[in-house]
Order: structure tokens, then sequence, then C-alpha cells
């Protein structure tokens, strides 16, 4: 692999982590968000009322960044039956046409994602006091980064870098166990 492909893939590499910190964060924020609206419902009876859509708003941004961690990490959801089955060469192309569904999807997730933004940035959320625009922003953050990692999973398979052999070497059921031990080299 080339400097500026390895380059690229430590910059991806980093983006990628602290979006898997991100998703973490936001999932232990929603989880006290609601822990606090439950304690002040039920014991305080006075529930305050951004707890809720603070919680629905954090909820989307580690959904779509989890999501997007998940397409790099080659844990997104795939149809892999014809794969166990298909040469090496008819799995590059499989994984290939994935990979573009992936990032057509990305795309789409920008685009109307935007749209959203566009249609909402003049309203207000009460309870919040912030424009609804920010609703739909984990949408195009989502969308952005699932471009982003798309697009270095399909340079790198025709840069010829090997970023398909670890999933070809091992059978069905040990696939999952090594990408975990992949990922812990890594």
């Amino acid at each position: 692999m080339s400097d500026p492909l390895k380059a690229a893939a430590g910059f991806l590499g980093r983006i990628n982590t602290l979006a898997l910190w991100s998703a973490g964060i936001g999932l232990v924020l929603m989880t006290a968000f609601v822990a606090w609206q439950v304690f002040c419902r039920y014991v305080l009876n006075d529930s305050p009322s951004w707890t809720e859509p603070g919680a629905v708003m954090l909820m989307s941004w580690f959904i779509f960044l989890g999501s997007a961690v998940g397409v790099r990490e080659n844990y997104h959801l795939g149809f892999d039956v014809l794969l166990y089955v298909l040469p090496g060469s008819g799995k590059k192309w499989l994984r290939m046409i994935s990979d573009i569904v992936a990032f057509a999807f990305g795309v789409g997730m920008i685009w109307y994602g935007w749209q959203l933004i566009l249609l909402t940035w003049n309203t207000t959320l009460p309870s919040l006091g912030i424009s609804g625009a920010w609703d739909y922003a984990p949408l195009v953050g989502g969308g952005f980064l699932i471009v982003l990692f798309t697009l270095e999973r399909i340079v790198l398979r025709l840069a010829g870098a090997p970023i398909d052999d670890i999933l070809d070497e091992a059978p069905p059921a040990e696939v999952a166990a090594e990408l975990d031990t992949a990922n812990v080299k890594a």
C-alpha cells in the first residue's frame, strides 16, 4: 500500500475511533438523561421537559455514528450466503457491489438529510430551544462518515490492498472471531 493510502487509512482510523467513542458517550449520556427523567417523574413528581427530546437526539447521533463505524469495520448488514460458495474473484466483486450500494445509501442520507435540515432550519424545538434542524444533523453526519468509509474500502480494494483476505481465509462460523482478532492486532 502506498504512503498516501496508509496516511489516509490512519486518518480515517482516528475518525472511526472518535466516532465510536462519541457514540459510546452519547449512549451513556442518553441513559443518564432517561434515568434523570424517571427519577424526576416518580420521585420528585416534576419531570424536566428537555430530557426526552435530548435523549432522542443523542440516540440519533449514536445510532448513525455507530452505523458508520460498523461500515468501516465490516460489521454492517449483508447477505453473505453467496460469498461462501464463490471463488475469490467473485467474492471481491460482490463485496465491491456491497460497498457501492452502501456508498450510494450514504449519499442518499446526506442529500435527504440536508433537505430536511433546510426545511426545519427556521423551526425551534421548544423544550431544547434549538433549531429543529439539529434533529436531522445526525443523518447527514452519519451519511458523511459512511461515504468516507465506503470510499476508503473501494479505493483500497482497487489499489490491490488485501482488505478482504481475512474474511476469505476463515470458514463462515469463524469469520466474526477472525475479524475481532484482526481489529485487536491493527
